[in-house]
């Protein structure tokens, strides 16, 4: 799949791409952040939450319920979920992490580092945010997209990153509010952002034991899709066939680098 503008990419091909190499059991989501809230009203069939949620639930809704939604700031629980997409200031209140001390820290020091470890979005910047399907084009384009992908799936969709282009990537875990650790960073910074979600990931936006996240652009997502097919014809693809651990290796190894 070649470069182009991300208004031209076809989000079908690139979803069935993406599912016919790695077998997702997850819908691909796309996050779009708005400057004003008229916008994101704008966006056909946007549905807006009549309670108040973490933002965990609002990106499930779109990857396990297929919804597109619409929220500002005003539609999540606290403090933490609106300040990690820019929806909320990271003043110092945010930054002392008061809250956090005795459930998740045991001391206000390690609370506060935490918090200063978050990657975020500089707030002030939006008023709105939406997720959608990727496949629905009702984003166009999304900032981001998001893959929840198990670790054996996951590996293959880096390789492909790889393939051409090589970087090491190099990413963290905060811990929780590890949300911060995909879309968060992958707001903030454009890059490929990885992340093992978090309790909260898990209990509020129903994310499964066997899933991690991959926060990406559409350029990257299509760059990775190009290096799996190419991967995929050396051999190298998903699933990876068990190969034995008591088997002579030779005969395996010699499939992949044996015309070398």
């Amino acid at each position: 799949m070649q470069q182009q503008p991300q208004e031209a990419w076809d989000y079908n091909a690139i979803v069935a791409d993406l599912n016919n190499l790695l077998r997702l059991k997850t819908t691909v989501t796309g996050i779009k952040m708005f400057a004003r809230v008229e916008d994101m009203e704008a966006v056909p069939k946007i549905r807006r939450p009549n309670a108040v949620h973490t933002t965990d639930q609002i990106v499930s809704m779109a990857s396990r319920l297929g919804w597109t939604v619409g929220i500002t700031g005003e539609d999540l629980v606290g403090a933490q979920c609106r300040a990690v997409i820019g929806l909320g200031p990271q003043d110092e209140k945010w930054r002392a992490g008061e809250n956090y001390v005795g459930v998740w820290h045991g001391t206000a020091e390690d609370a506060r580092k935490r918090q200063e470890a978050l990657d975020v979005v500089p707030f002030g910047q939006y008023q709105a945010m939406a997720v959608s399907p990727l496949a629905s084009g009702r984003l166009n384009p999304p900032d981001i997209c998001l893959v929840y992908a198990t670790p054996g799936q996951m590996i293959i969709l880096i390789n492909g990153l790889q393939y051409v282009g090589y970087k090491k990537f190099e990413w963290g875990v905060v811990g929780e509010t590890a949300c911060a650790d995909s879309w968060g960073r992958a707001l903030k910074t454009g890059e490929p952002s990885l992340s093992l979600p978090c309790f909260a990931e898990r209990r509020y936006g129903g994310v499964p034991d066997e899933e991690m996240l991959m926060a990406l652009k559409v350029d990257h997502l299509a760059k990775a899709i190009a290096g799996m097919k190419q991967l995929a014809k050396n051999g190298l693809r998903y699933p990876i066939a068990p190969y034995g651990i008591q088997n002579d290796v030779r005969a395996g190894m010699s499939a992949s680098y044996g015309k070398k």
